[in-house]
């Protein structure tokens, strides 16, 4: 990592005490680091102790002439092979979303070229606010990559999601985007689904699911960022296309079937969609009616396509490896193996919907990885995007495409 640089950009989260500790293990890797100080995070960290462990002068003010003769915020924007912004406060990823300006720390974020690492930290309610996620999908669709905040007691007192991942985690996925190999699943190609699909009772009605997609279209960004050329087949749902991805729109489950085949040969195949198991068998041509003293109408429910064990058992094109999701709730390795066997996927992972796991439309997930006959891999509570970059670096192993 010798000559590699990261600019980090702290901000005025509580957390700012913990950027001393990232930048003193980056430096350990020889990554060079020039810090950004916003006016709110210089009352919780000392720029005396950053310059101290970083080597290098730390920076604050947009206006000094000194810092603009010797630099200039434009180059101090570019010099850096990363951009990491820990803790992101939800001021900072308001400004970021909406391309404000006001300060040295924005300025830079909005006149770099290089890649945005984002490391949120903030009350649980703050993050949960609709303001706040908007800001954020809208920065995953710009393409600034996210990881955490991860879950846990907060300095307020409260408890939830906000909490700033530890700098091991962050310095794990900085050394991952700084990797001169960091792309290892270039020339690669992937196919992913995600989303519910929508089986239409008649114009204005259908049966679906509460998938929201966030999962798959995590691993589609994932693939993409590994150097994949990816494929995303999406139901319909409420969130942004990934950046870097071919994104197909479909609404049922043929439709998505005829897109996964149309996207054939590739090497790999992740069905992450929560796809309809049935589909009424016949979609009135105009709106239903309920008419006055009259039988609610009766749905004959047909079987739709497997597109997974459709992918797995394809005569002419299966991928090289197909991975399966399998939504259950209750007896979840059981289950999970089960149809691992009856769809003849290569790995499945098992997560639990029950009621209250609040894993649909959540931004959390929880798996069981089973890849064969052996014991299943449990991983920890993760935001969806970790388990995507997991899931990710797995398969760039078993593609032989990193070393172990």
């Amino acid at each position: 990592m010798s000559g590699r640089r990261v600019l980090l950009i702290i901000t005025g989260g509580i957390a700012a005490y913990k950027a001393q500790e990232l930048v003193r293990r980056l430096k350990e890797r020889g990554i060079a680091v020039r810090c950004v100080l916003t006016r709110a995070a210089k009352e919780l960290v000392s720029p005396l102790a950053l310059a101290a462990l970083s080597g290098e002068k730390v920076y604050d003010d947009l206006f000094s002439l000194t810092d603009e003769a010797e630099m200039g915020h434009i180059r101090l924007s570019r010099e850096a092979d990363l951009v990491v912004v820990a803790p992101a406060t939800a001021d900072i990823i308001a400004k970021m979303a909406h391309g404000l300006a006001d300060d040295l720390a924005s300025t830079l974020l909005l006149a770099t070229d290089k890649p945005v690492l984002v490391a949120p930290a903030m009350n649980p309610f703050m993050w949960r606010h609709p303001a706040t996620q908007r800001n954020v999908a809208q920065l995953i669709h710009d393409g600034v990559e996210f990881v955490g905040p991860a879950e846990g007691d907060m300095a307020c007192g409260e408890t939830g999601p906000g909490r700033l991942v530890e700098p091991d985690v962050l310095v794990e996925r900085i050394l991952v985007r700084l990797e001169p190999q960091s792309q290892p699943l270039r020339g690669v190609r992937a196919l992913v689904t995600s989303g519910p699909t929508c089986e239409a009772i008649d114009p204005v009605r259908f049966i679906a699911n509460r998938s929201s997609g966030r999962q798959g279209h995590a691993i589609a960004a994932a693939l993409a960022r590994a150097g994949a050329q990816v494929t995303l087949v999406s139901g319909p749902v409420a969130i942004p296309d990934p950046p870097g991805v071919h994104t197909v729109h479909v609404e049922s489950a043929r439709d998505m079937l005829a897109a996964c085949e149309a996207a054939l040969p590739v090497d790999v195949a992740v069905c992450a969609a929560a796809v309809a198991d049935w589909r009424p068998e016949m979609s009135a041509p105009q709106k239903l009616k309920k008419e006055e003293g009259a039988a609610p109408p009766v749905l004959r429910l047909v079987e739709n396509p497997d597109i997974l064990a459709t992918l797995s058992r394809h005569e002419r094109a299966r991928p090289r490896l197909v991975v399966g999701f399998a939504a259950e709730t209750g007896e979840l390795e059981a289950a999970a193996r089960r149809k691992r066997a009856k769809k003849g996927c290569d790995w499945i992972l098992a997560n639990d919907v029950s009621p209250g796991s609040q894993v649909f439309g959540g931004e959390r997930n929880q798996v069981l990885l089973i890849t064969g006959d052996g014991p299943a891999e449990a991983w920890p509570e993760l935001c969806k995007e970790e388990v995507a970059r997991r899931l990710v670096a797995r398969i760039a192993l078993a593609l032989g495409r990193t070393a172990p």
